[in-house]
């Protein structure tokens, strides 16, 4: 049985085994404690590919779609990213995505309404850091794609802005571990934008640099 976290710990690292894999990992943080986000979310959403994936692409949190599903990239972001990759080149069943963040975080403006994104605080992103981690240590990816202001900041630090890296090549200590990382948008952003057509184009592009590191 797993250990319970104190509510002001704010880490899942007594929650994280120590062997198994990535089934065992995913087994664990369904029952993940770290941080308050799991009394509000359906389920923890755990990465999900392949496990022995040259690229492992890292988002924000689940959203509405994959909190209900248990998956990641399940929802319309999730379509627009794997239509994105297969353009690049990069083939999206080979790949292995997850997020900084396991678990949903929203607000409602009224009971029963929408459930409205909210982004996760820091505390909440470096609780959720020891499952990033020891995804990295059993995939042992070749190229980290970085998908977002959160999940940069999460991986790189508070003074990452996606906007000055965007589309460059990166090669930095993560978690033990020296790692070559491709940051660019979030697709959400790519479906916000008002010139969507653009905004996809560029998002393209950064991910066909990435596309030419793993060639």
């Amino acid at each position: 049985m797993a250990a319970k976290a104190p509510e002001e710990g704010f880490t899942a690292e007594p929650f994280v085994p120590e062997r198994g894999g990535l089934p065992a990992l995913r087994r664990a943080a369904a029952e993940c404690r770290g941080c308050p986000l799991h009394r509000d979310a359906t389920q923890t959403v755990f990465g999900a590919g392949d496990a022995h994936a040259r690229v492992m692409l890292v988002g924000e949190q689940p959203g509405d779609q994959e909190d209900r599903q248990g998956k990641p990239f399940v929802g319309p972001a999730g379509k627009l990213l794997d239509r994105a990759l297969a353009e690049a080149g990069i083939d999206p069943d080979r790949a292995y995505v997850t997020n900084a963040v396991k678990h949903f975080k929203f607000t409602r403006a009224e009971p029963r309404k929408r459930r409205i994104h909210k982004a996760p605080a820091l505390r909440e992103m470096t609780a959720c850091g020891p499952w990033l981690a020891a995804e990295l240590a059993v995939v042992e990816p070749e190229l980290i794609v970085v998908l977002g202001a959160t999940a940069g900041k999460a991986l790189l630090g508070s003074s990452f802005r996606v906007t000055r890296v965007r589309g460059t090549v990166l090669e930095e200590e993560i978690h033990g571990r020296r790692e070559r990382l491709v940051p660019t948008v979030h697709p959400s952003a790519v479906l916000r934008a008002d010139d969507r057509e653009s905004a996809y184009d560029g998002f393209l592009s950064d991910l066909k640099v990435a596309a030419r590191i793993l060639e």
